[in-house]
């Protein structure tokens, strides 16, 4: 069973914390080539520090705090992949840069594939430097601005498999990976609250960028007066307030995925910009002259029909045609309804791993009836905060019906019945009812009996066929419950 697992949506980007220079560390065995690298930095504004080898940089960082540590590759006892894993191991949210020469730029490849965030090969110009740190401090921003995707970029793909059983969602993550070995844009449209930022993210992690960063931005939260400024970046004295150089998340995103997160809501009068940046792959900052190359993938998501909004003159169609190379059609969580047991799980862990002292361990069979039987308008993110809601106002060992919200407890037949009525036939409300209850009665058996089929089908009198049959007309397979207390 594959089940979709992943944090908290993120929902944009706050203003930088950082008022203080970024402090680096310089880490070279040639002593010309790390006093020389200090010196740029430092007449560029940041605080640095330089040690000649592995062992004196692991010292330092015991002793001060870095923001970031650029590391020779090559270097006598200890190499700079090794000083790059036990950096990550320490402290993942310090930014590492690798200086390497041309033969080695397969293991600058493989450093990036561990944490680095980026590699400059010799020999190089200060102006190249500088722009390898400018983007290590705007990654720097970009997650103190947001603890939320501070911890999303600690956990990795690992914390965002995809966990679901239902056909209809296993056709659209194979459309996903199928669409990851390419670089094509993607347009990923669906209900709020489906995951579409998470089915972005796990394209990415599919992808050969994966090692590179994933940088999202939510749409909706950008200042139209500032909108260019954030993607694009700024020079210093381009408009009031601009008192220095900005690198802008086209830059931040270099070589891994920039995703649009509701995309439709971007104003016309920069959507034209964004177009001419999709084209030519280059930016212009605000302000500057010099055009700029980019290397990223664009992954763009909308709650709205972007098709519509072309329509009615609210969306540039050139533009819409640019980014509708490959589309993925999220489907609703009232669609998918063998997925809300696996996610209501996947939910229950993820909020007891975080609370140890809660006492709830698994789910009544009338909540779990209930909670299938649910049309869900506020989809995904709707069901994680009834578990968790639940797990916080139940005071058993399972979680009761009176446990979910209002609309879940007396009357949820009703409730569900009234929700029907004007959007679905008698026969699919039915449907959609009698496989809730089908459905969690044999899971329960399984659960109970640890996948032993003919032990559950005894218990339902029936014949092991028949109960084998129930089970494949809902996808459910006995080996997901051997392993289950």
């Amino acid at each position: 069973m594959q089940e979709l697992q992943g944090k908290h949506a993120l929902r944009g980007r706050q203003e930088p914390l950082r008022t203080t220079p970024a402090k680096v560390l310089v880490v070279d065995d040639e002593r010309d080539l790390a006093e020389s690298c200090a010196y740029f930095l430092k007449r560029a504004g940041f605080a640095t520090d330089t040690a000649y080898s592995g062992e004196d940089a692991l010292e330092l960082l015991a002793q001060n705090h870095y923001d970031m540590v650029i590391t020779d590759l090559k270097m006598p006892r200890m190499t700079g992949l090794s000083l790059l894993k036990a950096i990550k191991t320490n402290d993942p949210d310090i930014e590492v840069v690798m200086i390497t020469g041309y033969p080695e730029v397969e293991t600058a490849v493989e450093a990036m594939k561990n944490g680095a965030l980026d590699y400059i090969t010799k020999p190089f110009e200060e102006e190249a430097l500088l722009e390898r740190v400018e983007k290590a401090v705007a990654h720097l921003q970009l997650k103190e601005g947001n603890e939320a995707l501070k911890e999303r970029l600690r956990s990795g793909s690992s914390g965002r498999q995809l966990i679901y059983r239902s056909e209809l969602f296993g056709k659209t993550v194979e459309l996903l990976e199928r669409a990851a070995r390419t670089d094509a844009s993607v347009l990923i449209q669906g209900e709020s609250g489906t995951g579409k930022e998470l089915l972005a993210h796990y394209l990415h992690d599919c992808s050969g960028r994966s090692s590179r960063p994933f940088v999202p931005v939510d749409c909706t939260t950008l200042p139209e007066n500032l909108v260019e400024s954030e993607l694009f970046g700024h020079v210093k004295g381009a408009f009031s307030g601009a008192n220095e150089n900005k690198m802008g998340l086209f830059q931040v995103a270099a070589g891994g995925t920039l995703f649009l997160d509701e995309v439709g809501e971007l104003d016309l009068s920069f959507q034209t910009k964004l177009l001419r940046a999709v084209q030519e792959r280059k930016i212009r900052k605000v302000g500057g002259n010099k055009q700029i190359d980019i290397d990223v993938r664009i992954v763009c998501a909308t709650n709205r029909d972007l098709a519509m909004r072309v329509d009615e003159g609210e969306f540039r169609p050139d533009l819409f045609y640019r980014l509708d190379v490959v589309r993925i059609d999220v489907p609703p969580l009232r669609d998918r309804l063998e997925d809300v047991e696996p996610m209501a799980r996947l939910f229950l862990e993820d909020f007891l791993s975080r609370n140890p002292s809660c006492e709830v361990a698994d789910f009544s069979p009338e909540a779990m009836i209930a909670m299938k039987a649910h049309t869900w308008p506020g989809n995904v993110r709707q069901l994680r905060n009834a578990v968790q809601r639940a797990c916080t106002l139940g005071s058993g060992k399972e979680i009761l019906l009176s446990d979910l919200p209002e609309d879940f407890s007396t009357g949820a037949v009703s409730t569900v019945v009234e929700e029907a009525v004007g959007g679905e036939t008698f026969q699919t409300m039915k449907a959609r009812q009698v496989a809730a209850i089908e459905t969690t009665y044999l899971e329960s058996l399984l659960r109970k009996y640890k996948g032993n089929v003919t032990r559950s089908a005894d218990e339902a009198g029936m014949a092991r066929s028949a109960f084998q049959r129930m089970m494949q007309r809902y996808n459910i397979k006995s080996v997901e419950f051997r392993g289950e207390d």
